[in-house]
This record gives structure tokens, sequence and C-alpha cells, in this order.
């Protein structure tokens, strides 16, 4: 829970019409300079397990002890279902709840906390995207733009949606070296609807030009939709200043619970979707003639909530604050630049993705060697990585290669995990 809980108010949805709390009051702390060994001890399950090391941080994070306090401490001392409710522990829960998301509101610099709508995940927010919004406004001939470095939640809900609309579906190229070809992203955008996009591609590391791209896309009378899952973790991020409509990012990736999300949108935008889903929560009246539905933004957010992966996420969002930006920064790109260095020492490997711009992600193969028997060979040596696709088949398809071995770092990885994998990678390769 955040330190700036609105006060509780009884009986309506009111505490997400506040405005964000400044960037300077967020946290009372000041900044803590950036120290990997305290960071390992922050985490339970990192600083219990030495034998580990841990880098598939693109599939999840784990957690720190702030988070799992702050989530235990809700459900013993508040636990309650939020809104309406005549008692206290309910208002006592509704004010973190929303305290929550007036955090999240903060950390990406919504106008209004009502512009910040709680989801499942990033997946989830894409398809609220799709189904309420692009579902309204596509017609017959028009077309939504992805490109083809996308994780398949930023794809297949457009086929859908362009399956049932009578819309064209379009996909950016993607140069070999992993880079997002803008001339071909300029050409495509003419008759788009919608340009839909990710922040950091999770399978490559690949950082978008996501203002460049907002830019060409409004110019051309284009909404546009951006994954942010990858990089809510890993950079600072102010969808004012990207000029995006919509932003949807996981807290699961960002050290937070899993299955909690929040999508922003543009309130004029958000204002004139309908609903996605009905039930409890998103009312305002139901008769049987008619249901009238609640403001911005709980018309979308039908039934119980994750309260307790809400207050979370504010955990989480509190302690990454804590930390040196800059310091971390810098650590995530060492940590990069020490594994793709150990990584082209080995005969045969090969980096996947040279973008100038990347996060802390690495995607390598080994001649001769099938991606996920390198996998199962780093983890019996204690190194945890991801091997396939990253449900990324489009990406793998257009580089002509049908997966690869991608390592991920995160603020508790050291130098002494990337020497793990290099040193098993060693090992696998011999006896592959």
């Amino acid at each position: 829970m955040t330190s700036d809980a609105p006060p509780s108010r009884k009986g309506g949805h009111n505490q997400a019409t506040q405005r964000p709390m400044s960037r300077r009051s967020a946290s009372r702390n000041p900044p803590a300079a950036f120290d990997v060994e305290a960071a390992r001890a922050a985490f339970p399950l990192i600083a219990k397990r030495p034998d580990l090391a841990y880098l598939d941080n693109a599939a999840t994070t784990q957690k720190p002890s702030a988070v799992l306090d702050a989530t235990r401490n809700h459900y013993e001392t508040r636990n309650a279902n939020v809104h309406r409710a005549a008692h206290g522990l309910s208002d006592a829960a509704t004010a973190a709840f929303e305290a929550a998301r007036q955090r999240v509101a903060q950390r990406i610099n919504a106008a209004s906390a009502t512009e910040v709508v709680w989801t499942r995940g990033t997946t989830e927010g894409i398809n609220l995207v799709a189904q309420s919004y692009a579902d309204a406004v596509l017609r017959e001939g028009d077309a939504v733009l992805v490109t083809e470095m996308e994780h398949h939640s930023n794809i297949v809900p457009w086929q859908i949606v362009c399956a049932r609309r009578g819309a064209e579906l379009r996909a950016a190229r993607v140069t070999p070296e992993g880079c997002l070809d803008i001339e071909d992203f300029k050409a495509k955008l003419d008759g788009a609807r919608i340009a839909a996009f990710c922040h950091v591609s999770n399978a490559l590391g690949t950082v978008n030009a996501v203002r460049e791209l907002t830019g060409l896309a409004k110019r051309a009378g284009a909404t546009t939709v951006v994954d942010g899952a990858q990089a809510i973790p890993h950079y600072p991020v102010d969808v004012q200043e990207l000029g995006c409509d919509f932003y949807a990012f996981s807290g699961h990736k960002a050290y937070g619970p899993t299955g909690i999300g929040a999508l922003y949108g543009r309130e004029a935008l958000l204002e004139a979707m309908p609903p996605w889903q009905a039930g409890g929560e998103m009312i305002e009246e139901v008769r049987l003639e008619a249901t009238t539905y609640a403001g911005l933004p709980f018309k979308f957010e039908a039934g119980t909530p994750n309260i307790a992966g809400a207050i979370g996420l504010a955990a989480a969002f509190d302690y990454l604050d804590g930390l040196d930006a800059e310091g971390l920064r810098r650590h995530e790109e060492r940590l990069l630049a020490e594994a793709t260095s150990g990584l082209l020492q080995i005969e045969g490997a090969r980096v996947v993705g040279a973008a100038r711009q990347k996060g802390p992600v690495l995607s390598f193969v080994i001649d001769g060697a099938h991606p996920q028997d390198i996998g199962t060979l780093l983890d019996q040596q204690g190194v945890a990585v991801r091997a396939g696709h990253h449900c990324a088949m489009p990406l793998m398809q257009r580089l002509g290669i049908g997966g690869t071995v991608r390592a991920s770092f995160a603020l508790y990885n050291s130098s002494a995990d990337i020497e793990r994998l290099v040193s098993a990678a060693h090992k696998a390769k011999t006896l592959l």
C-alpha cells in the first residue's frame, strides 16, 4: 500500500477521480544507492537459493519482501470487499485499493487515476481495447497495424476483431538485426485506424522509439496501443510524454504479484468505449428494462477485483522507486554486455537481435543444438532461462529460426550469475 492513501468514502467509487501524486511526493524516503547484494537480500527466493541463477525475468520476476509483506498485511488487517459496503473494514480495503490505483497513475504520469483500469495483465488490457474500442470503431476496409516482433497477445486479439469487422491486419517488417523498419511502418499506416506495438521486444530486447511511432500514427489518424510489459520494470514510463492512447502492462514483470496489471487509456477514449464485461461493480443502476453503467474506470471492472494484487503492485513500485534508477540502469546494461561478450566466445554461438538500444534481454542460438536442449542442460546446472519461440512465432519466422535460448536479467542478478550462464552454455555446447 502506498503511504499516501486517500480517506475512505462509503457508498461510491469516487476514490479514483483524484489526481495522481507528483513524482517528487511518491516516496517519503530519498532513493538509496543501488547495491546488488542488498537487492538480492530483499528477495526471499533469491536469498534462499544461492544455487540458482534465475535468468527468466522476462517471463516473470521474483518478489521482494516489501511486496510479500504488503499483500500479507492486507489479508491480515483489512481483508474485505471494496466499494459500497457499510462497515469500516471495507472502507479500509477500499482506501488501500484506490490508493494503489493512484500510485500506478503517478508512476506512469497519467493525467488522472480515472485513466487507469485494473486488469489481470497486459494480455487482458490489449483484449479490452480490441473487444471494446476496436470492435466499436473498425469498419470493413479499415486496417490494424502491428509489427512482426509482437508477442502473440498483441497479434491474436487484433486478428479476431479484424475478422469480425472485415478489417485488414497488417504487420510492419522487422530487419534481420531485429529492429523495426520505420519506413515500412510509415507506409503501412495508410488507412490504419489502430497501430499496436511493443515498447520493448520480449524476444529480442529491442527498444522501440515509442514517441516517434505514436507521432507517426497520430499524423496518419491512427489510435496507438502500446504493449509495455517488458518496459515497465526497466524504464521510466510517462504516457503523456510518449503520446500514446493506450498503454498496457503486467505487475508480475515488475516485481509485483501475478494476476494484476493495468491499462492506461486516454479519458476521452475510455468514456466513449462500451463495457466489455458485465456484472457487479461496473453498474450504476440495473433495471430489467435497461442498465446504466458506472463512471470511469469502474465500468470496465466487473466483479470482485484483485485487491491484494493491486496493493502488492503499488508496493512493488514503491520498492523500485526507492532504488537508484541510474545505477540500476547501468547495472542491467553491464549484465547484458557481460553476457553478450561471454556467449560470443563459444564456438557456434550467435546472439539474435542486434538493435542499438536493447533492454536486458539476450536471445542466442548455438549451431547444431536445439534451444530446448540447451535450456534443459542449463537448468541441470542451476541456470534458469527460457527456450522456444517466446510467444513470438511470426518474429522467429521472419528471422528464419525456430526459436532461441533467452536469458533475461533483473536488478538482483549479478556478474556471478552471468559467469554461471556462460560456463553452463560452454558445457552444454560440449555435451551436445
